[in-house]
């Protein structure tokens, strides 16, 4: 039996791509393994969105193509964003790889490995980039047992002019509400407990299919399956975030009261620059109306420093701007200029120095901000879903409450749980609140 050893990089949306592969791996008895020395296969599902991903991505494959020679591996394959993106340059600049498998042909995976293994043939797969996956296909989740992404769309059409995303994974389009429910059900069936729905713009859900977002009826049928505990809403973008949607989450118990609402500046001339679909004035009237309807909401932002053209006049603007609205938590990158991209030809890049320097500005006041919310929250008892105990000298116990996504945000560490396991949801008082973490309280049944 042949064995492969499989390398996920990038976000959740990649992640969701390299479970339905694995699956299709372990559909034609190819046995997976986590220990590339002992692999026949090797594949890197790559990203490509900003440069440092790009570097990730070419390192990871360097160091795998080294168990050509020093483990068992015939066959390295390069799959995702990067393979999509510099299909050819790959081919040409690195022998070592011999597929590639693009973003719209992740389904070929086993072609792929049939035509290279054992001989030297290379392969290209490249198709358009207008598949997504359903329920039907094999899926072998990575994630822990209680907790599982579903990208509900794929592609995105929004075109921002920093983001290669519509060129790598094309046009935004959605599943079938269907699909998405009977693909839910299953998962729930299997032990998930958490649903984070995930897409390029998860607000647009359902304009391609339907002619208006339904982001609102997903929901609606979602939270009718028994068994699952919460769905999280993360990718949002401002533009469609409905009335109805806010009445939803702020009635729904089962949705979480957490939005990832990535919006990349707050300075209308930099909004304008990206080609976003809304104004600062926009962007505060949705932030004040999610915190009137939605007591207790957590948000959590992301911002691009160093675009094109940012004087230091939008820079102050933006921190303002962070200082007023004091986002629960907020991701920082500094603008990175992509080829192929609107921004990459505008005038008056910045340098390298001042895009460092303005990102550990925002982030350090960030920082601050996030550890005083934290201690505000000292004594407020909350839902936690554990996620680890160990037991190595002292008994550790940690989790995540509705204010915490998975893999991006911080900890909660509970005193007196250790008769707590992996999956149980507990409550607990929070006692101390830190920059990125709490410690909190077990409160006894």
């Amino acid at each position: 039996m042949l064995k492969a050893g499989f390398i996920s990089l990038g976000c959740a949306k990649n992640l969701v791509d390299t479970e339905v592969m694995l699956g299709l791996l372990a559909a034609n008895n190819i046995k997976l393994t986590e220990a590339p020395q002992e692999a026949d296969i090797l594949i890197i599902n790559t990203c490509s969105f900003i440069e440092s991903a790009k570097e990730e991505s070419i390192t990871t494959i360097l160091q795998m193509a080294e168990y050509k020679t020093q483990g068992k591996c015939q066959c390295l394959i390069v799959a995702g964003c990067l393979g999509q993106r510099y299909q050819q340059e790959l081919l040409d600049e690195l022998p070592e790889v011999d597929a590639i498998v693009g973003t719209g042909a992740w389904h070929r995976i086993i072609e792929a490995i049939n035509t290279t293994i054992g001989n030297k043939n290379r392969v290209l797969l490249i198709n358009e980039t207008n598949t997504i996956y359903n329920e039907t296909m094999p899926r072998i989740n990575t994630t822990p047992f209680y907790s599982s992404y579903v990208k509900i769309a794929e592609g995105c059409s929004n075109c921002c002019s920093y983001c290669v995303i519509p060129k790598v994974r094309g046009i935004f389009r959605s599943r079938p509400i269907e699909s998405i429910v009977n693909e839910v059900k299953n998962l729930v069936t299997s032990g998930v407990k958490e649903i984070n729905l995930i897409a390029q713009d998860t607000t647009s859900y359902g304009r391609d299919l339907y002619g208006s977002p339904k982001l609102t009826d997903l929901l609606k049928e979602l939270v009718k399956i028994d068994g699952l505990m919460w769905i999280r809403l993360l990718y949002c973008y401002p533009k469609y975030f409905s009335d109805e949607l806010i009445e939803l989450i702020a009635t729904e118990p089962k949705i979480c009261k957490y939005i990832d609402l990535p919006l990349q500046h707050s300075h209308d001339d930099i909004l304008k620059a990206m080609f976003r679909q809304d104004g600062q004035k926009d962007i505060e009237n949705l932030l004040a109306k999610l915190r009137v309807k939605i007591p207790g909401i957590t948000i959590r932002t992301s911002f691009i420093v160093g675009f094109p053209g940012e004087t230091v006049a939008h820079f102050e603007s933006l921190r303002q701007f962070v200082i007023a609205q004091r986002f629960d938590r907020v991701g920082v990158f500094t603008y990175s200029q992509e080829e192929d991209t609107v921004a990459s030809n505008l005038p008056d890049q910045i340098d390298d120095e001042v895009k460092q320097e303005r990102y550990h500005n925002l982030m350090s006041l960030q920082c601050q901000i996030s550890e005083e919310l934290n201690q505000q929250l000292e004594g407020t008892v909350l839902e936690i879903l554990i996620e680890q105990v160990s037991t190595d000298q002292e008994t550790i116990v940690s989790g995540r409450s509705y204010r915490e996504a998975p893999d991006v945000d911080g900890q909660i560490y509970i005193e007196n749980a250790a008769d707590c396991t992996p999956g149980d949801i507990i409550k607990a008082k929070v006692v101390q609140g830190f920059t990125y973490d709490v410690v909190a309280e077990k409160i006894s049944n």
